[in-house]
């Protein structure tokens, strides 16, 4: 059973390295990131927030069947931005409005090693965009502008002491 990393780890401000194979040990990993998605009744899942360094999350919204992402890359974004309230499992009980372009184009592979590409736009664009960055080293609250992001840090702090 993986456990999910909170914010302060420093995993979750690292890049991730690439995955080189694609294996049964990949695909039973890709199961146990399900689990704890589920588990914490979020909409995604990467690697670094159950403390794995590799370039793979995992995404189960609504509209769209669950997904396994390997290796993803961002082909296209649009040029629309939307302000839109986010959350993360490795910030618990934290909510803020990030910016993010309203419709996206990703590839990745499967576990399996199974090229795709998905298109997606609204939520899932915006799940998409949220754990890509946490293959980069990036959260949420890093999108936010300096002081908002102090009060969100100060109120996630307030939040954890309770």
């Amino acid at each position: 059973m993986l456990d999910i990393i909170t914010y302060g780890s420093d995993i979750l401000a690292r890049k991730a390295a690439p995955v080189a194979d694609f294996d049964a040990a990949l695909a039973a990993f890709a199961a146990d990131m399900f689990d704890a998605l589920k588990r914490g009744k979020g909409l995604g899942l990467a690697a670094p927030q159950v403390d794995r360094s590799i370039r793979v999350f995992v995404t189960d919204v609504e509209g769209d069947k669950p997904r396994v992402f390997v290796n993803p890359e961002i082909v296209l974004t649009s040029q629309e931005l939307v302000l839109i309230e986010e959350g993360c499992l490795s910030l618990p009980g934290l909510y803020q409005k990030v910016e993010r372009p309203e419709a996206i184009r990703m590839q990745a592979f499967t576990e399996k090693g199974r090229p795709f590409t998905v298109e997606a736009e609204g939520m899932l664009a915006r799940v998409l965009l949220h754990e890509y960055d946490h293959l980069d080293g990036i959260l949420f609250i890093d999108r936010l502008p300096g002081a908002k992001r102090e009060r969100a840090l100060a109120q996630y702090q307030r939040l954890i002491r309770k």
